[in-house]
């Protein structure tokens, strides 16, 4: 572990919002917005952090940390981020491009043999045809959603449904296991015709575990989490720290329907690189400013800035995404959506901006141009369409300079 005095464990600088750019009376009137709706109960409690120029200009907490218990939100709560696992495990994988160990142009099957010779699945109007795949899935596919994978969640075809019989997200099965399950089924799409969201960083998580020897939270902690001092980033958070987990409401405020979301105390049997850790916004602020400053932080490099920089590229061009989960302007790099017109988009940012989300609400933007980034920590799944967007939108209204 990081000697507590050391830099890399030390906080982030702080500023007052007018210091680097952000007026306080619209910072102000961001937290005000997100109160309002804690106050009208539909949101349990949030955490909100605005940082610019490498200084930490906001960290405020909102409402309740878990409504059942009454307890007020803490600066320092753990938080389910679901899909902000991506970039991590993304950086993981491109520690070891730049180590020579694996290619982004090789095969998956190379590394992963259970890929080979896949097929995908083609809806005709006389059934269902299994295709050969003219051209197989490489890891740069898996790092940018072009792989022909789906989520079982985003709809209702064949392949998604067969995903949903094998309940190919089961926290119960290891990464070696759902990736042999997964490899089993046909494909969604042939491979780098069309972005679609799916189960590839999962797939990423298990080839980590294979070019390592590593189970992949091992390889997180000691190749990303401990040298950038994210001491409360894991896949289950330990006891002495459980007091500290933010919690959803036990029923949709809007709808009634109970909220589901997983079990941050119990270690899962599979760890899932697509959206199993749990993190603090302070610690996911370390991994932004890491971002920002080209791949390093405090003295510490993991990736050259040449690398930090063609992950942050459009890696789509002309390959279309017929997806609702991407913005119209937008591309998608190695592990995040990539802003590539200043228009277009519902929500502001330059151009250059990277930006994701988790399904339980967590949300992040970094903005190289702006020298900005933001993070918002709830725990408010059906919600969290609406309070991104606020998010971002009044993050952007701060920004006076």
């Amino acid at each position: 572990m990081t000697h507590p005095s050391s830099p890399i464990s030390s906080p982030l600088p702080r500023a007052e919002p007018a210091e680097v750019g952000l007026c306080p009376e619209r910072t102000r009137r961001l937290l005000q917005a997100l109160q309002a709706d804690v106050a009208r109960g539909r949101l349990p409690g949030a955490v909100v952090l605005l940082a610019r120029h490498g200084k930490v200009a906001l960290l405020e907490t909102l409402g309740q940390l878990d409504p059942a218990a009454g307890m007020p939100m803490r600066a320092d709560a753990v938080f389910r981020i679901y899909s902000m696992t991506k970039p991590l495990v993304s950086v993981a994988v491109m520690m070891l491009v730049e180590q020579g160990r694996l290619l982004l142009s090789d095969p998956v099957a190379r590394h992963l043999p259970e890929f080979a010779d896949q097929q995908v699945a083609v809806e005709t109007a006389g059934g269902l045809e299994l295709q050969p795949v003219s051209t197989p899935a490489t890891v740069q596919d898996l790092l940018r959603h072009t792989a022909g994978l789906t989520y079982e969640f985003l709809g209702n075809a064949h392949v998604q449904r067969l995903y949903a019989q094998a309940q190919i997200g089961s926290r119960e099965r290891s990464n070696a296991e759902f990736s042999r399950t997964l490899a089993a089924m046909p494909l969604f799409l042939p491979p780098g015709t069309q972005w679609h969201y799916s189960r590839a960083t999962d797939v990423l998580g298990r080839l980590l575990e294979v070019l390592t020897g590593q189970t992949l939270g091992q390889h997180l902690r000691e190749a990303i989490f401990e040298p950038l001092g994210m001491a409360d980033t894991a896949f289950v958070v330990p006891e002495a720290d459980q007091h500290r987990i933010a919690e959803p409401f036990a029923h949709d405020p809007d709808g009634g329907i109970p909220m589901r979301v997983l079990d941050p105390r119990k270690p899962p049997a599979m760890e899932s690189g697509g959206g199993g850790l749990m993190s603090t916004a302070a610690d996911y602020a370390r991994f932004l400013q890491f971002v920002l400053n080209k791949g390093e932080l405090h003295g510490v490099r993991l990736l050259g800035p040449h690398t930090m920089a063609y992950m942050m590229a459009d890696h789509l061009g002309s390959i279309p995404s017929n997806d609702d989960l991407l913005p119209p302007g937008h591309g998608f790099g190695l592990g995040f959506a990539v802003r590539m017109a200043a228009g277009l988009a519902a929500l502001p940012g330059s151009v250059g901006t990277c930006h994701w989300g988790g399904i339980a609400g967590t949300a992040f933007f970094v903005d190289p141009a702006a020298d900005f980034y933001g993070i918002l920590m709830i725990q408010a799944p059906n919600q969290r369409d609406h309070y991104r967007q606020l998010f971002r939108t009044l993050a952007y209204a701060a920004l006076v300079d």
